[in-house]
């Protein structure tokens, strides 16, 4: 079973130094280590570190570029939160 993470949890690694997690489809990527080889560079994921990257992934990338990576990278899946 994967680890469950909030929103909270997510935006608490919003820089390399913190880890720097992302969501996309609501499963939450930690990407500190992956950074200095991202092909797009390192701006782009640290603008989007702590956040939900889902948009941004998929207006970048193709569903092999999720699958390639997320064996290495997927450390979880965002937990949903009650609505009040």
């Amino acid at each position: 079973m994967s680890e469950q993470f909030t929103k909270k949890d997510v935006a608490a690694h919003s820089s390399v130094e913190d880890g720097l997690y992302i969501i996309v489809d609501n499963d939450v990527y930690s990407l500190g280590g992956f950074v200095d080889e991202h092909p797009g560079g390192a701006k782009i994921l640290k603008r989007v570190g702590g956040k939900d990257a889902t948009k941004q992934f998929w207006k970048y990338h193709n569903e092999s570029v999720l699958k390639k990576y997320q064996p290495r990278l997927k450390i979880g899946t965002l937990r949903e939160e009650a609505k009040l």
